[in-house]
């Protein structure tokens, strides 16, 4: 396939806005996947495409919070292992059943879930984790993978920001470190469909390499910001994300 500089410049523009936004609150391939479609990419090639350019971003993402300590290590082997799990069987019930019933309930969940994060002013801002048991925080992170690793694999959008969300509430990491173990997550996650669609042939390297690169230099920029700034960035950006994921539902 051969492409326009034009196309190329594009692409790699919108993959640097995904990989900025995905390194704060998840949910870049919302903007990435879309791009690679417009450039006219057939969608398996287009998938494969955005994985592979997704990945190296979240991996330099995923580094930049491990180095600066801000990721729970003991949780990231059994969440790891528990969100391949989910995603594979998640993958599979994907084939049996119909995910119409999910969408809407998300439809319904995502304002709640964007209004609560916008009203209470404190979310996420510190972390509570020392009021946690060790065992219940393994635990925890690992339930989490299992589900959402599931959810991404039967549907998808937004895993990143679940994640993050989830981590949060229920696990009482500050957001910030609540960031870093999703990008683990995700890391692993993609990487085992990364090689799936490069044993198939779906990656346009033409388009991905130049992508990855631009990719990694806004999953840096963002993952940055985020671990120097904090809350007062992730929030805004998380419901952002949020109302890109519920238009994204409305018009699936």
């Amino acid at each position: 396939m051969e492409f326009e500089l034009l196309q190329i410049v594009i692409i790699c523009g919108l993959v640097f806005l995904g990989g900025f936004i995905d390194s704060i609150a998840g949910g870049g391939g919302l903007i990435t996947l879309p791009a690679y479609v417009l450039a006219g990419v057939p969608m398996h090639m287009a998938l494969g495409s955005n994985k592979f350019s997704s990945t190296f971003g979240t991996a330099f993402s995923a580094f930049n919070f491990l180095r600066n300590g801000r990721v729970y290590i003991k949780a990231i082997p059994v969440s790891v292992i528990m969100a391949l799990g989910g995603s594979a069987f998640g993958a599979w019930v994907a084939l049996l059943v119909d995910a119409e019933a999910l969408r809407w309930v998300l439809i319904v969940m995502i304002p709640v879930i964007a209004v609560v994060v916008l009203v209470k002013k404190n979310f996420g801002s510190e972390s509570r984790i020392d009021t946690l048991r060790q065992s219940t925080i393994i635990i925890g992170a690992g339930a989490a993978a299992l589900v959402i690793g599931f959810y991404d694999g039967f549907f998808g959008p937004g895993t990143g920001t679940f994640l993050i969300l989830i981590f949060t509430v229920f696990l009482r990491f500050d957001l910030v470190m609540a960031n870093g173990n999703a990008k683990i997550i995700n890391l692993s996650s993609n990487v085992g469909s990364l090689i799936t669609f490069l044993i198939s042939g779906q990656v346009v390297f033409a388009l991905a390499v130049p992508a990855a690169v631009f990719g990694i230099a806004g999953n840096v920029l963002g993952s940055s910001l985020a671990i120097k700034i904090g809350p007062k960035i992730i929030r805004p950006i998380l419901v952002v994300v949020l109302a890109l994921l519920l238009v994204n539902l409305i018009i699936r």
